[in-house]
């Protein structure tokens, strides 16, 4: 048995969650406060983006509930949404750095 809460595993995963997005939603917010066609090819990729991974996300908590892994299912959406998170914020931070 593990010495660790899964509450404050899963609290602190939210956390890290919540500080990665806040730097992904700056980065945007400065490529969509430049305009042009980048701005307008952001907005349509961050929609799309958002409703792929939500439905993503709601496969897995089928998927757990289905196989009796349910008590996975929070932790494995946050672990998604981190990686799409993580993701963007590379691909933002290396594209603001070239121009």
């Amino acid at each position: 048995m593990s010495w660790r809460n899964p509450w404050f595993d899963l609290t602190m995963d939210s956390w890290r969650l919540a500080a990665e997005a806040q730097t992904v939603i700056a980065l945007r917010m400065m490529k969509m406060a430049a305009g042009g066609a980048a701005a307008a090819a952001e907005a349509e990729l961050m929609v799309s983006e958002k409703v792929r991974a939500a439905a993503e996300v709601q496969a897995q908590f089928a998927t757990s509930l289905l196989t009796g892994a349910g008590h996975h299912a929070p932790k494995r959406a946050i672990a998604h949404y981190r990686r799409k998170v993580c993701a963007n914020r590379r691909r933002l931070s290396r594209r603001s750095r070239s121009t």
